[in-house]
């Protein structure tokens, strides 16, 4: 993608407020009126069209020539794409490429593999829980979990851990320097690791996309770079996220948590539904490649567009009832985890990790509670949301 120099200026200045402009817990009423709204809406704050409607959000993600994800350019023009975290900020041809590549070595078989593991931290983690009466379910297992796992995956130290948390929460930060910085840090690190594993490889899954080959070809370390950085956050961020979203929409609908009680073969279908009714990723924009007509809205060159998956989510037109929370929806093809070539390529991992986390949670303090004492906030981000703490009481 080449912008013209006064399209990439507007896009830029697009960028720094859309990042600029926080999600908040009551979002989704902002969301009920975008979808009551007809086609676009352009928002002030972030510099952005908002797509809410289902229809509209497919067709923006799937038109990925009007549409580009190459969003983070360097001053030359070209893409930046360990900060464009790699495949999320690339089209087709290019995109595809890299992905196939880096499916090698991220396998359906690979992550089944890991159920035994992932149950085996997780019992660990409710061992520790097991002597209080009140936990944070973020600190206590929502985010260990899942960062020990794609840690473990990727031959990370366990000891890094802490650290790459606070890169995390800077690189979903609505400060864009911060941001910036972020990403700056995570290219470094890895780097450094790849460095490593060229020169002794092990089993770990940075030594595999070394030796990915398709065709001839290789990753290269800019690749490589990026990938990690990409699944170190989206391997454990949507599955960090996730678990207390869960729990919160049992929370709020306790017809629902009775009935996964008698019926515990629900849980899968709990999982979805909470994706559907509650995304962690709320919108990934996209940005406007040429002058185009788009629902009677006259779109930009370098216009930034904002595809609110999570607003789709509640369409009344795709989903009936958008806004009760029903375990047996069906269909529930939901856009909790993207759409097109951008389907989220962790999201078997976290769906299992959020199942055995869950499952081994209830089964071990079946009467939990959420501890309502403490108010509930979001992490500071522009299009995950996450909560900080979910504060419940293990027992009665």
């Amino acid at each position: 993608m080449v912008l013209t120099p006064d399209a990439r200026t507007r896009l830029l200045a697009a960028r720094k407020l859309q990042t600029a402009t926080p999600l908040t817990l009551d979002v989704f009423t902002e969301y009920r009126h975008l979808l009551d709204a007809p086609g676009l809406s352009y928002d002030e704050r972030r510099g952005s069209w908002l797509a809410a409607r289902y229809a509209d959000v497919n067709r923006i993600l799937l038109d990925t020539k009007t549409f580009s994800s190459q969003r983070t350019l360097n001053p030359d023009g070209s893409v930046d794409e360990v900060a464009s975290a790699s495949i999320l900020g690339l089209d087709p041809p290019r995109h595809r490429h890299l992905r196939q590549l880096l499916a090698q070595a991220f396998t359906q078989r690979r992550v089944a593999e890991l159920e035994p593991r992932i149950q085996a931290i997780t019992n660990r983690l409710l061992d520790a829980m097991d002597s209080h009466s009140t936990v944070d379910v973020v600190d206590a297992l929502a985010f260990p979990l899942p960062v020990t796992v794609i840690a473990e995956l990727l031959g990370v130290p366990i000891a890094d851990i802490g650290q790459f948390r606070e890169w995390a929460n800077d690189l979903l930060n609505t400060d864009f320097e911060l941001r910036a910085k972020a990403f700056e840090r995570f290219a470094i690190y890895f780097d450094g690791m790849v460095e490593q594993r060229r020169r002794s490889p092990t089993e770990d899954l940075i030594s595999a996309f070394i030796s990915a080959e398709i065709d001839g070809e290789r990753l290269s370390q800019r690749d490589i770079t990026g990938a990690c950085t990409l699944l170190l956050i989206a391997g454990h961020e949507t599955t960090a996220s996730l678990i207390p979203i869960v729990l919160w929409c049992l929370d709020e609908h306790p017809e629902a948590r009775a009935e996964l009680t008698h019926h515990p073969e629900l849980l899968p279908a709990a999982i979805e539904e909470a994706l559907r009714y509650r995304a962690v990723v709320h919108y990934l924009p996209r940005v406007v490649t040429c002058d185009v007509e788009f629902e009677d809205c006259r779109l930009r060159e370098g216009d930034l567009v904002l595809p609110l998956f999570a607003a789709a989510n509640h369409d009344r037109h795709h989903f009936p009832d958008p806004d009760r929370f029903d375990m047996r929806r069906s269909p529930n093809r939901h856009l909790g985890f993207g759409y097109g070539i951008h389907l989220c390529l962790g999201a078997t991992l976290a769906r299992l990790e959020t199942s055995i986390a869950l499952r081994l949670l209830l089964a071990r303090f079946p009467t939990l509670a959420r501890d309502r004492s403490q108010k509930l906030e979001l992490r500071p981000a522009a299009f995950v949301y996450s909560l900080k703490h979910y504060p419940i009481r293990l027992r009665n």
